[in-house]
């Protein structure tokens, strides 16, 4: 196995363990706002999803893919991708958990699945794609110092 297969690998790998950690924090956001607070549940959904969006780029852009890219303009292209996923999931959530009768937390379940894999996809291949690593890169100039002439 190359260095490179080996490196997108645990790459891959650490993104699934910064989102299992975001799943606990928008299962557990989820159900104190559905069960605790009684909130509608699209709005229960809504919330927790932004809660744990913001929890896995913060790690995810730190230390799956340590860039150094702009923070905001990472945010925008982020934001792109759950102003498509958030509106077709919840539509998800409401035709098979409110009007079909489908156990709430199933259909969560998917559609973190769902999301998972299309998240990690979209950050590797277009957020992150041309930054992966500068941070580290970064790092090296500035422990190696200035430049000797």
């Amino acid at each position: 196995m190359t260095d490179t297969k080996k490196t997108e690998i645990w790459r891959a790998l650490k993104f699934l363990f910064f989102s299992i950690s975001a799943g606990v924090i928008q299962i557990a956001s989820f159900t104190l706002l559905n069960e605790a607070l009684n909130l509608p549940y699209w709005v229960s959904y809504g919330i927790a999803l932004v809660l744990s969006v913001l929890w896995n780029f913060t790690f995810n852009r730190k230390f799956t893919f340590k860039s150094a890219a702009n923070v905001p303009v990472a945010m925008l292209k982020v934001a792109a991708y759950y102003a498509v996923f958030t509106p077709l999931s919840l539509l998800l959530e409401y035709w098979l958990a409110d009007k079909n009768g489908w156990n709430e937390y199933l259909v969560t379940a998917m559609n973190m699945v769902i999301n998972f894999v299309t998240e990690y996809l979209w950050q590797r291949f277009y957020v992150f794609r041309a930054s992966v690593d500068t941070a580290v890169k970064e790092e090296k100039e500035e422990e190696s110092g200035p430049e000797q002439a």
